[in-house]
This record gives C-alpha cells, sequence and structure tokens, in this order.
C-alpha cells in the first residue's frame, strides 16, 4: 500500500459490493495474483517486498479474503511486469457493453478517485481502457508503471490537473492529454463530479 508516501489506512466501504458478482471478482482477483506470482517463479515473501506490501495483506488476497484498493493493484502489476488489467479482467464477449455505474471498480487509498476497467488488452494488442470519477480534495498519485507505458486522458466532466506530477496541465471537458506512465503523475480533480477517461499504453 504505497508506503513510501505514508499514505493513511482509512476505513472505506466495500466497493465491491456495489457491484453484480462481487464475490466473483474478488475471486479472480485471487486467482489471478496466484497466477502470475507462479508465472514469474517467485515467493509471496518476494512478491510482497516488491510490491511494498505486508506478506501478511498478499496472503489474504491470494487467499480472497481482501479488499484491494487500486494503489495495491497497481504496486502488484508493477512488481509481476504485468498491465494492472491482467489482475482485474473479467471474462469478455464478443459484444460487451459496460453501463455507468458498473464495471471493476477499485478505489483509490490516497484520493476520492475510483478508476474502472472498461476494456482491457487483448492478447497482441497493448493498451487498457478505464473510466475515472473523482472528487475535489487530495489529488491521486500514482507511481510509475510498467516501462513504455504512455497515458492518454480525456475530460469528461468537470476539470482537473493531470500529467506528469511534477508538471501537471489543467483540463476541462474534452480536453486531451499524453504523458509518460513510466514516471510518478498525478490527476486532481478541480471540480465536483469529475469524470475521465484514461487509456493506458504500453509498447
Amino acid at each position: 500500500m504505497n508506503k513510501r508516501r505514508g499514505v493513511r489506512q482509512t476505513e472505506r466501504p466495500d466497493f465491491w459490493s456495489e457491484h453484480v458478482g462481487n464475490l466473483d471478482l474478488i475471486a479472480l482477483i485471487a486467482a489471478s495474483i496466484r497466477r502470475e506470482r507462479a508465472r514469474a517463479g517467485i515467493t509471496q515473501t518476494e512478491l510482497a517486498r516488491r510490491a511494498g506490501l505486508a506478506k501478511s495483506t498478499l496472503s489474504q488476497l491470494e487467499a480472497g479474503t481482501g479488499n484491494p484498493s487500486v494503489e495495491t493493484l497497481w504496486a502488484l502489476g508493477a512488481a509481476l511486469d504485468v498491465p494492472f488489467s491482467r489482475l482485474v479482467d473479467p471474462p469478455r464477449a464478443g459484444v460487451r457493453v459496460v453501463r455507468a455505474g458498473e464495471g471493476p471498480a477499485t478505489r483509490s487509498e490516497q484520493a476520492d478517485y475510483t478508476a474502472t476497467l472498461l476494456a482491457s488488452c487483448p492478447p497482441n494488442a497493448r493498451r487498457d481502457v478505464y473510466r475515472v470519477a473523482a472528487e475535489p480534495g487530495e489529488p491521486h498519485l500514482s507511481d510509475p508503471h510498467m516501462p513504455g507505458t504512455t497515458e492518454h486522458v480525456v475530460i469528461g466532466a468537470g476539470r482537473a490537473l493531470a500529467g506528469p506530477a511534477d508538471d501537471p496541465v489543467e483540463l476541462g471537458p474534452g480536453d486531451y492529454v499524453a504523458y509518460p506512465g513510466d514516471a510518478p503523475h498525478v490527476f486532481r480533480a478541480l471540480a465536483p463530479g469529475t469524470t475521465a477517461t484514461f487509456v493506458m499504453e504500453h509498447t
């Protein structure tokens, strides 16, 4: 859980329970973490060390009894060298519709920020699509993702600062920005009800 920034652990609602298939999704995440750890050939202790997590936290997640935050899943993805979506992607149909308020969503521990995976990278493609909802307050600070990652952001409603952590730009509805996702970056809502679409491009 992003210990380097001293993120305060807070009580938060079980956001998974707001979506259909709560237990199935948590079980899917648990299986995905176990699968990717086995693929990488590392122990729980080593993965916990690389991700900056307590081993007990990782054990709970792999057992399907944890409630991971977006920061925890990003840290695990980076430690396993896989996209975030590899850990949360539900089965896909030929035609897939995600209604507003639906989809696998994770909350931030740092800010009032929720990321919902809309579409993950299919085989031989390297992009994921997310819908983000955020409220003014603490910014969502992201550690670098996998090398070669670029983030594309389009604001749907509200206003936000987005981009490199040391030089974000202010965006309004319809505005677009692209920046390196493999360096520290930030998203900070400046108006209530801010929403954005993120495309994570992996090269």
